[in-house]
């Protein structure tokens, strides 16, 4: 099975890329999985919080993948099978040392491909380098950045704290006393841009966020609640606006560290603002006009081109807009 970039109502979802089958029913075949590892043609992609390697690539940026026999200790994840047969792992552990005496960069700041010199290295994450990187590239750091982070965090069995074991390719921790099984997990979450009858969007940000640096409402589903009855509660919440026909655009795994954003649209039929301050600096209602005029001007600036937030912004719109964060 092969899926590539996600193209549908949001257009590209760039961290909704894969080019790889992920296996799921060779997971557990021990057998199998030595096999893969010593296989010549076998690669793997060191992960360390959050980033790994890459190079220049013309003007895109590749992974640096290496063959196993390459690779440092660490815990290991299968992370699928391409059109080719060729086997993915991800590895958890220091970039240091991984290039073999080449030298490279940490960075922590948005990443173009000129910033890369061709050939050099650099330990960069997926808010740096998901648009420069092609759609095999792409889903190999999201599946390797989401199960590293779940792992992390997931050492000791939450029934008797007894450090648990991985298993099946690194998609179950197992804990040793009880034998009690644990999977990795996504948190779903919301992320809406609210219109109102006038065709104005709303834009906000959190108290953490400098001036000027605006995008659409979000929160997390709470236990038992559908994704519609989440999208009112959270723009309620978070500006007293209320809003009804919630629309599902498309999702994108924001592994930071383990959501799902689940895309919508939804039509306010107050416009009020009443920002709770704790969750929200400020809100504003734009038109079109007002909200090229703020970007052009520098006033506003949007969320990056990998977001889901910046699509859904882009859909309303109409077309491409500039102004990254």
């Amino acid at each position: 099975m092969e899926i590539t970039t996600q193209e549908g109502l949001l257009g590209p979802l760039l961290l909704a890329r894969s080019a790889i089958d992920r296996s799921a029913t060779l997971r557990g075949d021990a057998e199998w999985l030595k096999q893969a590892w010593a296989d010549g043609a076998s690669r793997v992609v060191v992960v360390d919080d959050g980033q790994a390697l890459v190079r220049r690539d013309g003007d895109e940026a590749a992974l640096v993948l290496l063959p196993t026999a390459e690779a440092p200790e660490g815990e290991r994840y299968l992370l699928g099978v391409d059109v080719d047969g060729v086997v993915y792992f991800a590895v958890s552990a220091s970039l240091e040392g991984v290039t073999h005496g080449d030298s490279f960069n940490r960075i922590v700041a948005p990443l173009a491909p000129a910033a890369l010199q061709q050939g050099q290295a650099v330990a960069a994450g997926l808010r740096q380098v998901g648009s420069l990187l092609g759609d095999l590239d792409a889903g190999l750091l999201v599946y390797a950045v989401a199960l590293e982070a779940w792992h992390s965090t997931h050492e000791f069995c939450p029934r008797c704290g007894s450090h648990t074991e991985v298993r099946a390719g690194g998609h179950v921790r197992v804990c040793p006393r009880d034998g009690s099984q644990h999977f990795p997990r996504v948190d779903p979450a919301v992320i809406m841009l609210v219109h109102d009858d006038e065709d104005r969007c709303l834009l906000a940000r959190g108290p953490q966020w400098p001036e000027g640096r605006l995008s659409v409402l979000a929160g997390f589903v709470e236990p038992g609640e559908s994704l519609e009855h989440a999208v009112a509660r959270e723009v309620v919440e978070e500006v007293g606006v209320h809003v009804v026909d919630p629309r599902y655009l498309g999702s994108q795994p924001w592994p930071f560290p383990r959501s799902l954003m689940l895309g919508f649209f939804a039509r306010a039929t107050t416009t009020e603002l009443v920002p709770d301050l704790e969750e929200i600096a400020e809100a504003r209602w734009f038109s079109r006009a007002e909200l090229l005029a703020a970007l052009e001007s520098g006033e506003v600036r949007l969320p990056s081109e990998v977001s889901i937030a910046r699509r859904l912004i882009e859909t309303w719109y109409g077309g491409p807009l500039t102004g990254d964060w």
